[in-house]
């Protein structure tokens, strides 16, 4: 283990910080501020990589596929994160973007910090998702050793599934393992091995792109506008009015009554207003172009 964390850059001493605690306030915040200006630079070297996995996820939602994150510990909760916030913005089912996190969901909340080193358990969780040959599995280790992301990825190569490795060190072992090898190299941390910090950032990012570019290219954005919200609150409720009346230049009275008439559907309603369809004629013009608006807009 020593000589394996020896081997990586992430669990390295940053020579920028050797002083840390010696530095004021100020100046502390502003070292951490100057080590994180470094991640997206990282990230922006991987945007092949992340091009390659968000083809590939949009080819698997496309054909009843899932997109499944797992990872321990900080890699672990930022998947929960990422999966959990995709059925209130995209109106997706739960089901269809899934984290698996080693140690259960009591690991979102307190360390279960033995349950990582388990390779039999990461692929027992995905046996136990039914993982098919129609899914993505995403494994994510700041180190890109994690046992429990390798057991995972193994498993899923097994079955044919689609595998990508999301490590924020170069030449990762879950790199090696997975079709797709996304490592932006964040260097050493402002605290040695604490990769909650630029690693987790870099993964934040990373995540971000994976899961909005894939809902974009599968008919979830209409221009730069959520048209699949679902509107489970009074904030939400205003945001989709809001959302109806800037894709259609409509007042708010319109907006209020095309999505009565919508059954509060975001993306039915902005095609009704703009084609003068009715719903159940809008509905079918959606369906005919697989839900992309801009499609069914411009069908001709």
């Amino acid at each position: 283990m020593l000589n394996d964390l020896a081997k990586l850059a992430s669990e390295g001493r940053n020579p920028e910080t050797l002083n840390i605690d010696k530095l004021d306030t100020l100046a502390l915040v502003t070292t951490i501020n100057a080590q994180d200006q470094q991640v997206p630079l990282a990230v922006k070297k991987v945007l092949p990589a992340i091009a390659n996995a968000v083809d590939a996820i949009e080819r698997a939602l496309q054909n009843n596929g899932r997109l499944i994150y797992m990872g321990a510990g900080t890699s672990g909760r930022l998947g929960v994160l990422d999966a959990a916030e995709c059925p209130p913005t995209f109106s997706v089912s739960p089901d269809l973007v899934v984290a698996l996190i080693a140690g259960g969901p009591d690991a979102m909340f307190r360390a279960q910090e033995g349950a990582e080193d388990n390779s039999a358990l990461g692929a027992k969780d995905l046996e136990l998702l039914n993982l098919s040959v129609h899914d993505v599995v995403v494994g994510i280790a700041a180190s890109g050793r994690t046992p429990y992301v390798l057991g995972g990825l193994a498993y899923a190569r097994t079955l044919g599934a689609t595998t990508v490795a999301l490590a924020c060190n170069s030449g990762s072992a879950i790199g090696e393992v997975a079709d797709i090898a996304i490592e932006p190299a964040v260097g050493p941390e402002v605290i040695t091995g604490s990769t909650r910090l630029k690693s987790g950032t870099a993964q934040k990012l990373v995540l971000n792109m994976l899961s909005t570019a894939s809902m974009i290219r599968i008919g979830k954005v209409y221009q730069n506008l959520m048209v699949d919200l679902h509107a489970s609150n009074y904030k939400l409720e205003a945001r989709a009015q809001r959302i109806v009346m800037q894709a259609t230049d409509a007042t708010s009275a319109q907006a209020k009554a095309a999505l009565v008439a919508a059954d509060n559907q975001v993306k039915l309603a902005i095609l009704m207003l703009l084609s003068g369809l009715d719903k159940h004629a809008a509905q079918a013009q959606l369906t005919q172009h697989n839900g992309i608006l801009n499609s069914a807009l411009n069908k001709d």
